[in-house]
């Protein structure tokens, strides 16, 4: 047998393929903190666009589930024959409500009337607030709540009372019941704010008066302009298919049919759309951390090539400097994306905070996130660790 015995490279295992990883990353912390922060702002941008995006969809789809979309509208559409009004039938609300399958109508008509805090106003100036005569069972099939006062009912609906829209009481000033606006040519008494209501923006800008006392004050018609009805969910189509023929049985084409619930659902939709520039940006920016981090391991490379000549004499193989600089890159680059985590789902955080929005920040948002990171980590400093381990051992050590 012979006398040689063969040298081998000795072998580093994980531990110590951290711990001369770390070791390389504290000697230089300024460095790697500056380093590190061009990747952590990449990383929370696009981490606080996808959270941000989620969390105002998901405050979309609970105010859908409360709000429910088993609601459709009725309103006159456009005559066959130019200029002659349309008008729903008087006994429209009554009649909707006999359909299978629908469980509330309720109902407003248009007042031509005027809305002022006092009748010095002159009449032009009403702010834009629509006069409405509506049924007791409105605020039942709208979902909706009285912020302030009470609704109106059997009693005080036969008399000059009025509800605010939520938009209309902060156009004229009234934030409390009690006040009086005018009305036509009297004064009405305001028992009740309505809170905001999403699935009926018209009923938030209007002045909301009863029934009777509208038709005994006002000189209301009587025809409904807006028949609103609940219905279970399973029979939603069903009774879509019905509601026109049902509303004007003599002529069912002179009737629009909507679903106020389809602007949320298609806000909620398309939420994330306008994230698409602000992820771009988000990339950008961590593409700028990567070359940051490229620069800063190539950097490394030059300052410890004594380091690397040294670990070469003593019988480093170029593998193992590769993987030394390779460990590093990825190790700067994970710090940056923590960081970046961090910062993003805290952004996140504040702002869904300060709109009463719930915190939703989507697991593959961070998993995509870092794994980004370690990714442009592992790009990045290919480069330098491939330099490093082809550095002579000789001229290494005499450059030191």
């Amino acid at each position: 047998m012979s006398s040689r015995t063969r040298l081998r490279a000795a072998r580093l295992g994980p531990r110590d393929v951290l711990h001369v990883g770390a070791a390389g990353l504290r000697s230089r912390p300024v460095r790697i903190v500056l380093s590190a922060l061009g990747i952590a702002i990449g990383i929370a941008t696009m981490i606080a666009v996808v959270g941000i995006s989620a969390s105002s969809k998901a405050q979309l789809m609970r105010q859908l589930d409360a709000l429910g979309t088993n609601m459709l509208v009725a309103t006159p559409g456009e005559s066959m024959f130019a200029g002659q009004d349309v008008k729903l039938p008087k006994d429209a609300p009554g009649m909707v409500g006999r359909i299978d399958g629908v469980q509330q109508v309720g109902a407003t008509g248009d007042v031509a009337r005027s809305v002022r805090r006092s009748e010095k106003i002159p009449k032009e100036e009403t702010s834009g607030i629509a006069v409405k005569a509506t049924t007791e069972d409105l605020l039942k099939v709208l979902r909706g709540e009285v912020g302030r006062g009470t609704w109106l009912n059997s009693a005080n609906g036969r008399y000059p009372s009025v509800v605010l829209g939520h938009v209309t009481a902060q156009r004229l000033g009234i934030t409390e019941p009690g006040r009086q606006v005018w009305i036509g040519d009297r004064y009405f008494t305001v028992v009740g704010i309505l809170d905001p209501l999403p699935l009926a923006p018209e009923i938030e800008r209007s002045a909301l008066v009863g029934w009777a006392a509208a038709e005994r004050l006002l000189g209301f018609d009587g025809h409904p302009t807006s028949v609103y009805e609940r219905s279970t969910d399973a029979s939603v189509q069903s009774v879509r298919s019905l509601l026109a023929s049902t509303v004007d049985p003599r002529n069912p084409q002179n009737v629009r049919v909507t679903d106020p619930s389809s602007a949320l659902r298609a806000k909620a939709a398309t939420e994330g759309a306008f994230s698409t520039l602000l992820l771009g940006l988000g990339g950008i920016a961590l593409l700028v951390g990567g070359v940051g981090v490229a620069n800063t391991m190539i950097i490394s490379v030059l300052e410890r090539r004594h380091e690397i000549g040294l670990r070469r004499s003593l019988g480093a193989t170029r593998g193992q400097i590769r993987i030394q600089f390779v460990t590093e890159s990825l190790m700067l680059s994970g710090l940056g994306g923590l960081s970046g985590v961090a910062l993003g789902a805290a952004a996140t955080g504040a702002y869904a905070a300060s709109g009463g929005l719930p915190w939703v920040v989507p697991p593959w948002a961070v998993g995509g996130g870092f794994g980004a990171t370690l990714a442009i980590g592992t790009v990045a400093g290919l480069y330098p660790a491939v330099r490093a381990s082809r550095l002579s051992p000789t001229l290494a050590l005499h450059a030191g």
